[in-house]
């Protein structure tokens, strides 16, 4: 068996962030609709517009590296994802409903973020420029996204539901 290498490694977690990020586009909706702030619904609307954006810049860098834009199942985006259904079901109606979301929503996004810092350093590693810039500017909203909605959950919703 041929050895596996950091340009390997680097093609399949970018596959795992696509297949995540596909996946994370079809939750937004779901949870704009669950959410009963204004703000909250707006900030899903946002990042589900981000989402959209950051899709087309991961097709980007499968062209940099000559690949085709496939996704591998992410079983860990999986999970995330189950559990922000589970708090929306379990939660549905109460004033926790909300802070249940945004503890969901920055679970994703944290796991948005370890997979462009690492993606970022690997193609710096690897000499790929262009890649660079395209998945910092993907890191740099993620960061933004979930400073955002510590601040929108520190404003108002966390006392709601206390």
């Amino acid at each position: 068996m041929a050895e596996k290498t950091l340009n390997d490694l680097f093609h399949d977690t970018l596959r795992d962030i696509y297949y995540a990020e596909r996946k994370i586009l079809k939750s937004l909706p779901k949870m704009a609709r669950a959410a009963q702030s204004d703000k909250l619904k707006a900030a899903f609307q946002k990042h589900e517009e981000q989402t959209e954006g950051q899709i087309e810049r991961l097709q980007q860098v499968f062209e940099i590296i000559g690949k085709a834009a496939r996704g591998k199942t992410c079983d860990a985006i999986e999970g995330i994802l189950a559990e922000g259904e589970e708090i929306m079901a379990d939660y549905k109606g109460t004033d926790a409903l909300d802070a249940g979301l945004i503890s969901a929503a920055q679970a994703v996004e944290h796991y948005e973020i370890t997979r462009y810092g690492t993606l970022k350093r690997w193609a710096q590693m690897l000499g790929l420029d262009d890649a660079v810039k395209l998945l910092d500017e993907t890191l740099q909203e993620e960061s933004q996204t979930d400073v955002d909605l510590t601040t929108l959950a520190d404003a108002s919703i966390n006392q709601k539901a206390a």
